[in-house]
């Protein structure tokens, strides 16, 4: 099959590797100079570093041309450029199956990429969103990874599915696509509360009491918007999540733990040199969650934390002082 992925970075580069030893795939980013210096070294060493990229994978920073014989577009730009990437599709025509794998909120709209793609591809296109859990630099690696396709069509991406399925990436399927993007925007807003929690070396106890009360918030939340109680369980809910929040690649948690260190939030998103995806999902969501009034007090502790300049042991204490409760999902 024919394979355009869209977005070189640290996960586009990943999918564009693994796919590229079974599939004719092409990788496109709009910077020329990023695609010129990767076509020199076959190496992507700002996002994917140590990673050879194979001969046969082709490299393009001309979007008609990358797309001209793609059969599968996979789009793995952050979700902030989503739309741009979608509005770019609509006008070039482009009718090939499409499938997302960025995890967060549109800023400022309170939106989900399935929602951004409703507004701006034509309905024929079938779509649907990759997610689970996934470290870029273990996928590229090679090392086992499991994944689910959801989509709302699932004869129009049955042959998505058994392309990306293969070698050691397993795809599971399911047509829950708003519960599989709510796992995989959420916990990124779960892991900056671990990493915090880490980084004023508060345990494992706590940890594992975050974790646990973050699926309780993500289920919460994914219910009232018509997401599936089983998708919160499996890979892109309480998988991704583990993850995340353990995880030394994670970028969300090492945000947390130089947050507890007494970083601003600004130095931090320039020492990563990456997007941060929790950042801007952490807002949205708050915002969303006052809207339909569920209950998410670790998600709205995280936006103390970055956008009110509260001392995240002092969000800690307030959320170790709620009112005593029964633990449910309400």
């Amino acid at each position: 099959m024919n394979i355009t992925v869209l977005g070189a970075g640290a996960w586009g580069t990943a999918l564009a590797v693994v796919l590229a030893s079974r599939h004719a795939v092409t990788l496109w980013a709009r910077d020329a100079d990023q695609i010129a210096s990767m076509n020199a070294t076959r190496s992507n060493p700002r996002y994917l570093p140590g990673v050879t990229l194979p001969d046969q994978l082709g490299l393009n920073n001309d979007l008609p041309a990358a797309l001209a014989h793609a059969e599968l577009v996979l789009v793995a730009t952050p979700s902030g450029a989503f739309r741009s990437v979608l509005k770019q599709l609509s006008a070039l025509d482009q009718r090939a199956p499409l499938v997302w794998v960025c995890k967060g909120f549109e800023a400022g709209t309170m939106k989900l990429p399935h929602q951004v793609a409703q507004e701006e591809l034509p309905d024929e296109v079938a779509r649907g969103v990759l997610s689970g859990p996934s470290f870029a630099q273990e996928v590229a690696a090679g090392l086992p990874t499991a994944l689910t396709l959801a989509t709302n069509d699932a004869s129009a991406l049955r042959e998505a599915a058994a392309a990306l399925h293969g070698g050691r990436l397993r795809v599971y399927t399911s047509n829950d696509v708003i519960g599989v993007e709510l796992g995989g925007a959420l916990k990124n807003v779960i892991a900056i509360a671990a990493g915090i929690s880490d980084g004023l070396h508060f345990g494992h106890n706590a940890r594992a009491a975050l974790i646990t009360r973050g699926v309780a918030e993500i289920s919460r939340l994914g219910l009232a918007l018509g997401g599936r109680m089983e998708t919160f369980m499996g890979l892109t809910g309480m998988g991704d999540l583990i993850l995340t929040c353990t995880g030394d690649l994670s970028r969300n948690r090492q945000l947390g733990l130089r947050l507890a260190a007494g970083e601003s939030l600004e130095a931090i998103l320039r020492a990563l040199g990456h997007i941060a995806e929790g950042v801007t999902t952490a807002r949205e969501v708050g915002r969303l969650a006052t809207t339909l009034g569920v209950d998410m007090p670790i998600t709205h502790a995280v936006c103390r934390v970055l956008y009110e300049g509260v001392a995240p042991r002092a969000v800690v204490d307030d959320l170790l002082n709620r009112d005593r409760k029964a633990e449910s999902l309400q």
